[in-house]
């Protein structure tokens, strides 16, 4: 039925942004969904990438880390201001069981690609239930989705129409710096879209998004999250290049695999939480 690939891109996105902006919106008291949520993708981009992993020679244990990745977000649930010293555990425990399950020949990868896994697809992933347990965290979450979306269909649209000079054609061939450019002007018209929805928003006494600061604010916080996401999106596909797959996985039609969808907010969502604690700070 949908046998284009633009038709399953279409229809994919479709019912997952619902989706998405369901489980944002479901309100304080169901906030652990949210976090499970989260979790439960964390925990498939871990599988897809300990199976490009593989293709690189390292055969880190799955079960363990994918145990560790859920851990990960259980005991930040528990003890949410205990994340550093959570991960710092789960990475020592890794790295012991390394020790004494892996071929001595293929402890260091091993080691590695276990620890880099639970970093790279948890510990990323734990700012998105973070932002949404801020004050105001629905319209944090909801404008980090936006800006990344936005970017990423500027980007494929002005890279395809008018891309001439490429980016990092080592890592990403198909990119290029008119792509980026329109990444980032899609980044900025939409957050200035939702804070113009947001205001129009303010007159209704059940206005569910709000954007308290000057405008410039979130203008730069876009800009930074824009950098942030194209940064993530190259690093996977250097990360696919380095083991010679073209995607991730198979799981989400037209998209590739969960890893592949999810690559620009593995930064943009911590650099987004990272900003908001240094603005709380000062």
């Amino acid at each position: 039925m949908y046998s284009h690939p633009w038709m399953k891109r279409v229809f994919t996105a479709l019912v997952l942004i619902p989706l998405v902006l369901t489980l944002v919106f479901m309100g304080p008291r169901w906030h652990w969904i949210f976090m499970l949520a989260t979790a439960l993708v964390a925990v498939m981009a871990a599988w897809e990438f300990l199976g490009m992993a593989e293709r690189g020679g390292a055969k880190a244990p799955r079960v363990a880390v994918l145990l560790a990745v859920l851990l990960l977000f259980l005991g930040n649930y528990q003890w949410p201001d205990q994340s550093t010293a959570i991960v710092g555990m789960l990475s020592l425990a890794l790295l012991v069981y390394c020790t004494f399950s892996s071929p001595v020949e293929r402890m260091m990868p091993d080691a590695a690609v276990s620890i880099l896994c639970l970093f790279y697809t948890g510990f990323t992933l734990e700012a998105l239930p973070a932002l949404h347990d801020m004050a105001n965290g629905p319209s944090l979450v909801t404008f980090l989705l936006c800006v990344v979306w936005a970017g990423d269909i500027a980007a494929l649209y002005v890279g395809r129409a008018w891309g001439r000079r490429k980016l990092a054609p080592r890592l990403s061939p198909n990119k290029t710096w008119e792509g980026t450019l329109g990444s980032l002007g899609g980044s900025l018209l939409a957050a200035g879209a939702l804070l113009g929805v947001a205001a129009y928003m303010q007159t209704w006494e059940s206005a569910r998004i709000s954007y308290s600061e000057e405008t410039w604010y979130w203008l730069l916080l876009a800009v930074v999250v824009n950098v942030a996401a194209q940064v993530g999106d190259l690093a996977e596909s250097a990360f696919k290049r380095s083991v010679g797959v073209k995607d991730s996985g198979s799981l989400l039609p037209g998209h590739g695999g969960v890893l592949d969808r999810i690559d620009a907010l593995l930064l943009a969502a911590p650099a987004l939480w990272y900003a908001q604690l240094i603005h709380q700070r000062f």
